[in-house]
């Protein structure tokens, strides 16, 4: 299993997401493992959506209908990460969402809270007059480090992390990384939201 585990995801490390030599790689369970000791930023992208509803020309961040929003398989998958994290003893200090309701149900299925970060709600066009400094501020959150023992977790979009970091995730997927101060990171790698699972059976508490 372990073996099997160790195939789910090859996790490259690097600077705002730029490749690194194979022999700084990571695998999904020392991924785990770094995790269970604290000290990282976790970025999920929210979960599986209904894509059979878009977003509204004009949106209300208040109004759920006016948005796309977590499918059944989106409700689930959060779950399922909230429960590995517990079980598998990773320890979560502060929870950021974007204002959106598919993230902060997000956060709030899998982690029960969710302080809402205007800085992760959607991201402008790299044509947008504020588009550079939401670029900063969200690098200031991958390079902020957490509290001793804990990792911070922050929700948001796709946009957000491949502006920042070079990084592209899939719904549900998570990218981790070591932050470095200011606005400093180092990528550490993704693990999908398929794998917690068999994670789960390797390595949780049951």
């Amino acid at each position: 299993m372990r073996r099997l585990l160790l195939a789910v995801v090859l996790l490259v490390a690097g600077c705002g997401g730029a490749e690194a030599p194979a022999d700084d790689q990571l695998n999904a369970v020392q991924l785990v493992e770094a995790l269970q000791r604290g000290g990282y930023v976790i970025y999920l992208r929210h979960a599986a959506t209904d894509r059979a509803k878009e977003d509204a020309g004009v949106i209300d961040l208040d109004d759920c209908s006016t948005q796309r929003n977590l499918s059944e398989k989106g409700i689930e998958q959060s779950r399922t990460i909230g429960r590995a994290f517990r079980q598998l003893e990773i320890p979560i200090g502060d929870v950021l969402a974007s204002e959106y309701c598919r993230t902060r149900h997000t956060a709030e299925l899998a982690f029960g809270r969710g302080e809402l970060e205007p800085a992760l709600t959607g991201f402008p066009n790299d044509d947008a007059s504020d588009y550079s400094e939401r670029v900063r501020t969200t690098k200031r959150l991958l390079g902020s480090r957490p509290a001793a023992d804990e990792n911070t977790l922050l929700v948001s979009h796709i946009k957000n992390i491949e502006a920042a970091a070079g990084v592209s995730i899939e719904e549900g997927e998570l990218a981790v990384f070591e932050p470095l101060g200011g606005t400093e990171f180092r990528y550490r790698g993704r693990i999908p939201a398929e794998a917690w699972p068999q994670l789960v059976e390797e390595l949780g508490q049951g």
